[in-house]
């Protein structure tokens, strides 16, 4: 018959070895702080101000600036696109139409890859985006020195 009595605690998990052991200038945990980070553009930006030592959520919140602003141009060069094709004579609705579908296969990818951002940074991995991150890193990592 199995002690049900067991005299050894559960094992307390660790912070992650990629998460920046410095304190946050805020109080929430910096996994949460990065998650909210990843908020595009908006939640890059009030992070990146707020957080002052903590380079794991500083890298978020820079990846989310850069992330969020190349979402925005994205948006401001489909808007003209959409409205050159639609002017087209004949064939406008045609190209409006197919730029619609094209636009809207790009804006499931940044969601998804929004999202992905937002559970890597809530589970203390520190995920860069391809070409954005590393851009993000020598932001961040320029700033510090």
């Amino acid at each position: 018959m199995p002690d049900s009595a067991d005299p050894t605690p559960p094992p307390v998990p660790t912070p992650a070895a990629n998460q920046s052991g410095d304190p946050s200038s805020m109080d929430l945990p910096p996994n949460v702080a990065a998650a909210l980070a990843c908020i595009p553009l908006i939640g890059g930006i009030i992070f990146y101000i707020l957080e002052k030592r903590n380079g794991f959520v500083r890298f978020y919140a820079m990846q989310s600036i850069i992330f969020g602003g190349a979402w925005f141009l994205f948006n401001i060069v489909s808007m003209i696109i959409h409205v050159i094709f639609g002017s087209v004579p004949a064939i406008g609705v045609f190209l409006s139409v197919l730029w619609g579908l094209l636009a809207m296969l790009v804006h499931l990818a940044f969601l998804v890859i929004w999202i992905i951002a937002t559970v890597k940074a809530f589970t203390n991995v520190r995920w860069e985006i391809p070409y954005i991150g590393p851009m993000a890193s020598k932001q961040v990592d320029g700033a510090a020195a």
